[in-house]
């Protein structure tokens, strides 16, 4: 059943935001048929995702989505089959008054953000009355049965079987970035590594680690917020992208920003990946490689109980010391503290820690995605 879909966004956080709700729209277009509009405040963050995109544009067509910007003296628009009110967004007065009008009534949902806390279970498709008059539904992402669920496309984790496997797609692709990792049949491979997050305290002594150990390490660094901790270690004056610096045995590279999909072809191509928020976070998963997830801090502090809440259920499986390796090193890096002794620790286990993100990204590809879960809630609703 073909329905119109309206999403709304805020850009927040440079790009999460705006990555996760255009991963949605994209998905509702190509995998359901649906006629979706895509609302975003911002759209100079959106191009960066997506390069063919005018920020300027009032109004665009990208993969089958209608973008249009969501100005601040609101355009009267008709609603909506289905309207999403992504993380905590607030929809135009305006535009509530016209879902009110609207005959028959849209479905209107709450995305939130995606959470691994149990609480989460009990609010998930919950409705409420709004001062409208009209119900809102809360959705919520997760990776319990219980939840939405995460982003996935159809066959997702197969394309990255099938790229794993092809080692001159890989090469092409390293390529294409301008990456040319050092290779010496005789000495153990260099290691490829990203590295997405936030500014970072305790980077220095992370990469100190990576420079001075015996395995070659080439870091891929696309351009974000965590420059200026890079820059401040390497001592130079300004990192931009295509810079290639090397200390020791660490070289480091600056990628630049690149669009969704040659973002997941980075994640399969490296040994281990650090990613920060939430899109880059559940692309990592898809990955099925180790990684360190830079949580984006709370004023309240809640973003720790966010983190021990997914800690708990991703280590289930993993031996007592590869588990307490693994929680050191992610509550040392979100703590902006030393990763030196904890880093360290954690090399001893990334065998283990290999197999276990490919076991997990396969538990959770055996639910249902998000946006399916979305489709299903729609057509139970109405």
């Amino acid at each position: 059943m073909k329905a119109s879909w309206d999403i709304f966004c805020t850009v927040v956080d440079n790009f999460g935001d705006v990555g996760v709700t255009f991963r949605l729209a994209r998905q509702l277009v190509a995998e359901h048929g649906m006629d979706v509009r895509l609302w975003v405040d911002d759209l100079t963050a959106f191009a960066r995702l997506c390069p063919a995109a005018d920020p300027q544009a009032p109004q665009q067509w990208h993969d089958g989505v209608n973008v249009c910007f969501w100005p601040k003296d609101w355009r009267a628009a008709e609603p909506a089959d289905v309207v999403i009110e992504a993380f905590a967004c607030h929809l135009p007065p305006a535009y509530i008054d016209a879902m009110k009008a609207r005959t028959p009534r849209p479905l209107w949902l709450n995305l939130e953000y995606l959470s691994a806390e149990e609480w989460v279970t009990g609010c998930h498709g919950l409705p409420s009355l709004q001062s409208s008059g009209i119900q809102k539904f809360f959705f919520f992402p997760g990776f319990r049965s219980t939840t939405g669920g995460l982003l996935r496309e159809a066959g997702l984790i197969d394309r990255r079987h099938a790229f794993e496997q092809d080692p001159a797609a890989r090469q092409a692709f390293l390529t294409r970035l301008g990456v040319h990792p050092e290779h010496d049949a005789t000495q153990t491979p260099t290691q490829l590594i990203s590295l997405f997050a936030y500014e970072h305290a305790g980077l220095g002594s992370w990469l100190d680690c990576l420079a001075f150990a015996e395995r070659k390490t080439h870091l891929l660094v696309p351009e974000g917020r965590i420059l200026g901790d890079v820059q401040r270690w390497l001592a130079v004056d300004e990192l931009k992208a295509g810079d290639l610096n090397q200390r020791n045995a660490l070289t480091i590279q600056v990628l630049p920003f690149v669009r969704q999909e040659d973002y997941d072809l980075l994640l399969w191509c490296c040994d281990f990946n650090v990613v920060r928020g939430e899109d880059s976070f559940v692309r990592a998963q898809w990955a099925g490689r180790p990684l360190i997830w830079h949580i984006y801090e709370q004023d309240d502090d809640a973003h720790w109980a966010k983190l021990d809440a997914f800690l708990e259920l991703y280590l289930a499986g993993l031996s007592t010391d590869a588990a307490q390796a693994l929680t050191d090193v992610w509550r040392n890096w979100n703590a902006g503290q030393d990763m030196a002794a904890s880093w360290t620790t954690l090399q001893a286990h990334r065998a283990e820690l290999s197999r276990h993100a490919q076991r997990w990204c396969l538990e959770q590809a055996l639910q249902d995605d998000l946006t399916t879960a979305l489709v299903h809630f729609y057509r139970n609703w109405i």
